[in-house]
Order: C-alpha cells, then structure tokens, then sequence
C-alpha cells in the first residue's frame, strides 16, 4: 500500500485496501499510547524517588501523579478498544455498526476509528446515556 493513500467512497467500501489502512493507522495508535504508558511510567518512577519534599512540594507531586495515573488509565482503555477494532478487521467485520451491521462510514472512521455505531445508533446511544444520567 501507498504511504499516501487514503480511503475513497469510490472504492468498495472496506476492501482490502481499506482494512489495511485502518489496520496501520489503529497500529500506529496503538504504539504512541503505550509510548506515552511507558513515559509516564517512567516520570512517576522517577516523582517516587523525590524524597524531602515540603508540604506544598508534597501537594503538587500528589496532583501531578494522579494526573499521569489518569493518563495511563486512558491509554490503557483506548489500546483495549484499538485491540477490538484490530480483531474486527482481522474478522472482516471492522466498519460496519455493530447493533445494524450497516457502513459506518469513511468520514467517520477516520475521525474516530475505533467506532462501533453508524451515525443513527451512536445518536441514540448518546441520547440514551443522557437520559440514564440524567436520572440518577
């Protein structure tokens, strides 16, 4: 494949080319997420070894490490969705709605391409999280 090729609604919609795409784009994803895992393990193994600290010193290093505990949290959680996204191209099923099993879409996979709704069922999957939200 190309290094500039793109995916075209001229094409047939999740064709080989296409799964390869989106294959190397959630690879690529997925290696900068456990990079910045790696770097914040590293910083907050080197935040622990800061010993002597005074009480404000103290209060800014609680709050900076849990600022880098809530990144790797996040990271971990979209290399799960990315480790899905994967498995679903490698079962050819990667691009379509996972409730319909209609096209997701080029545009939309390429914002976001670990969706797993088409535009209709991701607005009522948000609108039916609002309303359960909205009435606890």
């Amino acid at each position: 494949m190309r290094k500039d090729y793109k995916p075209s609604e001229n094409e047939q919609y999740m064709n080989s080319l296409h799964l390869e795409y989106f294959k190397q784009r959630l690879l690529q994803w997925r290696q900068e997420l456990q990079e910045e895992i790696n770097r914040a393990s590293t910083l907050l193994k080197e935040s622990h070894s800061n010993s002597g600290l005074d009480l404000a010193d103290c209060a800014s290093e609680a709050l900076y490490i849990g600022l880098e505990l809530r990144t790797q949290e996040r990271c971990k959680k979209l290399i799960l969705k990315i480790d899905e996204a994967l498995e679903r191209i490698r079962k050819k099923a990667f691009g379509y709605c996972v409730i319909t099993n209609k096209p997701i879409g080029l545009k939309r996979l390429e914002a976001r391409p670990i969706a797993l709704f088409c535009i209709d069922e991701q607005e009522e999957h948000e609108a039916f999280e609002k309303n359960h939200n909205d009435e606890s």
